[in-house]
């Protein structure tokens, strides 16, 4: 049984370009794991090994590695930082114990990063911090710190000050040892010495160690009294217990600084990895719970005696085959075993089982609790579904995805290349579960349906060059909904009557708006059994199936309300089908009296300007109907939020670089829906009506 207080299961996550993949590149190199650097710039980077990956310069699923570092086992997942890739961060960090959140020095905390931060806060994983590209021009250690502060509502405990600033860093100062770290200009990570403070830093030095002893000690109620009243001044060994047992309850969040792509500052982080984030066994363990979903009130205990208990979290398709990302939390399994997947209640035998290094790949023979590994070719699994042992089936808590919010239409160019894009998609559908595909039944279109440009951009990127299929594109289009803005009271018969029995069901109802995100609601009032009891079901079945295709425009309906409080049957002639008939006419009768309305979906918009563009940015934005809510002026530029119609911000990026000379950037998610204005509905409506004559 392998020691598991020298695991450490962790993620690195960030805003796009914050340096993340980099920093899981030198911890590779520190470790000993690659010998020769790769440089996302140069698209060489381990973790970046998709083609459109290296291309873009940009990281789109995460990639799990395993190294060393001070005898301690450190599994590392490199997270993307794009909003459209959001998912990616969002089920990792369900699987890790801790996390590294890194901020650009100079772009400090920007949109993605609350994004992310507040995935992390839900799914309660402790966090260091750690501020990068100190070298880079505008970059200011303790405005970011700041930023953390009002932007996050987090609490930093700065445990490294840098030495210099911009061309002139040159390395940082230890707060717990006092003592100076300083890299020379070789870029080699293991060329440093440790000096004296310098004179000039030595106060602050000293300042900032008060205010980490302090901070720290608030995880240990007795030795802080002691501290203040100078009966006790604690030893490192104390502190550092502390600032582990702070970290790990969320207190306070240890910040480092550094330069990953100057190789200075990375060895203290990875020393502050090992120190300070949580083993498999100091986070609390996870959650069983029934088919429902509803917890059970039993966990899965991270230990090897348990029963087996593990979590796929990631379905990845490459050259070797189809490698299913596993998180043990209980348990060991051996290579051979069978195991069961409680979702499908299908079982599966392991063939093999492998660790991954990035792009290269150990075989292992038995797995234990607390492990990150991949299984090579498992049939039927995705992501999210529990596997256990088949004499002791569990279901770990699932995982909530996002709904996608814009589709593009999709056909290949050729005839043969309609099963090759079948094939591929179904592959793509199983590994990315933000990605949706339907086929329109109308039509014989295929949908893909995705989180936003970029998303679905790469999607089809990924079908040319992965799988060889050459699509025709149609033009985006945003995933409408409708509702209704009336109570009305109405009612409805169905009869029918010809040879044999006839059918007959007659219902008095009220269908008024419900709660916003209620979907769909029905209640029986019926007293006195004029609608006997058995035929509620069918009721608010027929009811029910309606609400996917409104009576504007086709889209789904949102928040109905649907009381049935009279209505009639007939002793020989009424039946459960003669009800739900009833429903369906019932539902295509009133909702146009009830005040029929299209929605559409609004977007969060974040916007980062130069200050000299900042009204053109504004402008735009109103003219696209955007309500601004907030602007705030940082050191390098402004940052705008605003809430924004999606059906406005198709190529958003393409004219926001060219109002502000390729300097702004922006990050969208979706927020909520709200009423179309009249115009805009009267053309959605109407361009819906042309689709479906062409058909």
């Amino acid at each position: 049984m392998a020691d598991l207080s020298k695991y450490r299961n962790i993620g690195i996550f960030a805003h796009v370009d914050a340096g993340k993949t980099t920093t899981t590149e030198r911890i590779l190199k520190l470790t000993g794991m690659i010998h020769k650097i790769g440089e996302v710039h140069d698209g060489e980077s381990t973790t970046d090994f998709m083609e459109q990956e290296a291309e873009r310069g940009i990281t789109i699923q995460s990639a799990a590695v395993t190294c060393e570092w001070n005898n301690h086992r450190l599994n590392v997942i490199d997270t993307p930082g794009h909003v459209d890739f959001t998912v990616e961060v969002y089920r990792s960090l369900k699987v890790l114990d801790g996390g590294v959140g890194v901020f650009c020095g100079s772009g400090g905390v920007e949109p993605q990063s609350e994004t992310n931060w507040r995935y992390a806060n839900e799914s309660k994983v402790a966090r260091l911090i750690f501020v990068n590209k100190l070298d880079r021009l505008g970059a200011d250690f303790y405005r970011v710190t700041k930023q953390v502060e009002d932007v996050l509502g987090a609490r930093p405990l700065v445990m490294t000050l840098p030495i210099g600033t911009e061309d002139e860093f040159v390395g940082v100062v230890d707060v717990l040892s006092q003592k100076a770290y300083v890299w020379d200009d070789s870029g080699q990570p293991e060329n440093y010495k440790i000096e004296d403070i310098p004179a000039d830093m030595v106060d602050d030095a000293a300042a900032y160690y008060e205010q980490l002893v302090e901070t720290a000690l608030e995880a240990d109620e007795d030795l802080l009294m002691e501290y203040l009243e100078g009966e006790v001044v604690p030893t490192e060994e104390q502190i550092k217990a502390c600032i582990r047992k702070g970290t790990n309850e969320l207190m306070f969040f240890p910040t480092y600084c550094g330069s990953a792509f100057k190789n200075k500052g990375m060895q203290i982080l990875l020393d502050a990895v090992v120190d300070y984030l949580p083993c498999p066994t100091d986070v609390n363990p996870q959650p069983l719970t029934d088919e429902e979903g509803e917890p059970t009130g039993e966990f899965a205990l991270v230990k090897a005696d348990e029963p087996f208990r593990a979590l796929a979290f990631k379905i990845m398709d490459d050259r070797f085959g189809a490698l299913t990302f596993v998180r043990v939390y209980s348990g060991v399994l051996n290579k051979g075993d069978t195991i069961l997947n409680s979702f499908t209640g299908k079982t599966e035998r392991v063939g093999r089982m492998v660790e991954m290094q990035a792009e290269d790949r150990t075989e292992l023979t038995s797995v234990q609790a607390g492990d990150i590994f991949a299984i090579v070719g498992m049939k039927n699994v995705q992501t999210g579904h529990t596997l256990c042992s088949v004499k002791e089936p569990c279901t770990l808590e699932a995982m909530v995805f996002p709904e996608p919010v814009i589709s593009i239409a999709v056909a290949p160019k050729d005839k043969g290349g309609a099963e090759k894009m079948g094939i591929a998609i179904g592959k793509m559908v199983a590994e990315d579960p933000t990605f949706k595909v339907e086929t329109d039944e109308d039509s014989g279109e295929t949908i893909l349906r995705g989180m936003g440009e970029l998303h679905l951009d790469i999607k089809v990127d990924i079908l040319k060059r992965t799988y060889g299929v050459d699509l025709v594109v149609g033009k985006p289009q945003v995933a409408y909904r409708e509702t209704i803005t009336q109570e009305i009271e109405d009612s409805y018969t169905h009869k029918k009557q010809s040879g044999g029995s006839g059918q007959f069901g007659k219902i008095d109802y009220r269908i008024k708006p419900g709660e916003p995100n209620s979907g769909f609601t029905f209640k029986s009032t019926v007293v006195g059994g004029n609608v006997p009891k058995e035929f509620f079901p069918a009721i608010e079945k027929g009811f029910k199936s309606m609400m996917d295709a409104g009576t504007l425009a086709g889209f789904p309906v949102l928040d109905v309300e649907v009381e049935l409080f009279d209505g009639g049957f007939h002793a020989v002639d009424s039946s459960a089908v003669a009800f739900e008939i009833a429903a369906k006419g019932a539902f295509r009768q009133s909702i146009p009296k009830a005040g029929a309305q299209l929605i559409e979906p609004i977007m969060k918009v974040d916007v980062f300007t130069p200050e000299d563009h900042v009204g053109d940015v504004i402008g735009d934005l109103n003219r696209r109907r955007g309500m601004i809510k907030d602007q705030e002026a940082g050191v390098s530029g402004v940052r705008i939020k605003a809430d924004v119609p999606l059906s406005e911000m198709f190529g958003y990026i393409g004219s926001l670089r060219t109002m502000t000379s390729g300097r702004g950037q922006f990050s969208m998610e979706f927020s909520h829906y709200m009423p179309c204005p009249a115009n805009v509905a009267e053309t959605v409506i109407a361009e819906v009506k042309e689709r479906n004559a062409k058909k």
